[in-house]
């Protein structure tokens, strides 16, 4: 597979946007919108500190436990905002021989990217990505902790589509992001997302690994950021 659709588009904007201020117990309206800003003040603070880095971006996409493509990019945001990757490695499964198979198997993997572009649309939703959905959340999420870990739990359902979970694990201690879990549906399919983040010295909070699983698909994204550096 020369291409994929850049899911990991979505993980960069978790990255920026689930880097947020400690959401809280569920307190008065007046509270929970306060909360709401603060949190979004928080996540513009952590965006405009990312877009001052480059860094490494590795993403492995497998089907039936077989690479699809394993791609390595530096990643980097151009003066206009926009994400630009520049590609270091690209290592695809290749296309069958025989002028029918190759036809067929490209149009599966036309199939696949048309595919991956809407689960992608789908789990952009679940970054929260306004201050009125941060503030839907909080109103009806249920958060509890800290636990050992020292990370307070905020857990929400039908966020995004009927019967869907969001849970997202703040250190109580900084609130910043140590871990999001989605469990949705897709197209009538099962999908399971979970990220784990990482605090730089400087203070920026991102993804550092994330998944995404569609068991009934056998189809499996996993996807790392490392090598920070501060341009």
């Amino acid at each position: 597979m020369t291409a994929f659709p850049r899911l990991t588009v979505v993980f960069c904007t978790l990255g920026a946007s689930l880097a947020l201020g400690q959401p809280q117990p569920a307190v008065p309206t007046m509270g929970t919108a306060t909360l709401a800003v603060q949190i979004t003040q928080a996540r513009q603070k952590n965006a405009a500190l990312m877009h001052t880095y480059s860094w490494n971006e590795r993403a492995d996409l497998s089907k039936n436990g077989k690479s699809l493509d394993l791609r390595i990019d530096v990643v980097t945001y151009l003066p206009d905002g926009q994400l630009q990757r520049t590609l270091m490695n690209d290592e695809h499964a290749p296309l069958p021989g025989g002028f029918f198979r190759k036809k067929a198997a490209e149009s599966k993997m036309k199939d696949m990217e048309t595919y991956l572009k809407g689960l992608r649309s789908l789990l952009d939703q679940y970054t929260l990505p306004s201050a009125g959905a941060i503030l839907n959340f909080l109103t009806t999420a249920q958060t509890s902790g800290p636990g050992p870990e020292g990370n307070l739990t905020t857990a929400g359902s039908s966020v995004v589509v009927p019967g869907d979970t969001l849970t997202i694990w703040t250190v109580a201690a900084t609130r910043q992001t140590a871990r999001v879990s989605v469990n949705t549906i897709y197209q009538g399919q099962a999908v399971q997302m979970t990220a784990t983040f990482r605090t730089l010295p400087s203070g920026l909070n991102y993804m550092n690994y994330a998944t995404v699983d569609v068991p009934s698909q056998q189809l499996q994204m996993l996807v790392q950021n490392f090598d920070f550096v501060q341009n």
